[in-house]
């Protein structure tokens, strides 16, 4: 493995126990441990397999934790089916309670938690414990400037970001192209999570940079390779981006 690779991963897994902008984190340990428990969810397990999850009703086999039904909804279904979710469905977990920004915080701890262990595992390595939570209190810092109509929550865009805004749209490194594509929008509604999926994420994939240079290969394995191997597993998960 890349020493880059392993170093960044290991700094994305030890920022999942520190507290967040909108969950402690005692909240968020408890986030990514129900992310892994997930797929042992009967619940989970019966909606996948059904034509509709809708159709099939129950409780969710859920770990001791002070999170509440309406997350833990959200984390049994973006781990277990994300490519049948839709805005009828976000918005009862709203209503039930889980603020937006709350959501998009936890939608990030879940994506590191998936990619994380989905790697291991791949790699023939064993999982990691999860990192004991660090203490501490949410900042809850909106973004003043993120406006609603773009996507299911509020987004944040390169021409509204405010000088209280961590700096989320820059080249390098990562993510964050400044023209702010949506998928770079996806998580800004809450920065510091949009930033601690990208760095891990532009380290296992490529930078923007490095996916419009196509003189070079950053990889062991080819651009077109890449992209072969990424159309693939985006199909088999329902990806619609």
């Amino acid at each position: 493995m890349r020493e880059e690779l392993a170093a960044t991963q290991a700094r994305a897994w030890q920022r999942l126990a520190s507290p967040g902008t909108w969950w402690t984190g005692t909240e968020r340990v408890a986030i990514a441990a129900e992310a892994r428990h997930a797929a042992d969810c009967a619940l989970c397990s019966a909606r996948k397999a059904a034509l509709s999850p809708l159709s099939v009703g129950g409780t969710h086999a859920r770990l001791e934790s002070p999170l509440s039904d309406a997350a833990i909804e959200a984390i049994h279904r973006i781990g277990t089916d994300p490519g049948r979710l839709g805005e009828t469905w976000f918005v009862r977990l709203r209503d039930a309670g889980l603020d937006e920004a709350a959501y998009v915080e936890l939608v990030s701890v879940v994506a590191v938690v998936t990619a994380v262990d989905t790697f291991r595992r791949a790699a023939g390595l064993e999982a990691w414990a999860l990192p004991g939570p660090v203490p501490g209190t949410p900042s809850r810092q909106r973004p003043r400037g993120a406006r609603p109509g773009l996507a299911w929550v509020a987004t944040l865009a390169p021409e509204d970001v405010t000088p209280d805004d961590p700096d989320l749209y820059r080249e390098h490194p990562g993510p964050r192209a400044r023209y702010g594509a949506n998928i770079h929008r996806a998580l800004s509604l809450v920065p510091d999570s949009m930033i601690h999926w990208w760095d891990m994420l532009e380290e296992m994939y490529q930078s923007s940079a490095q996916m419009r240079d196509f003189a070079r290969d950053y990889r062991a394995v080819t651009h077109a390779q890449i992209e072969l191997l990424a159309a693939r597993v985006a199909a088999l998960n329902r990806c619609e981006y």
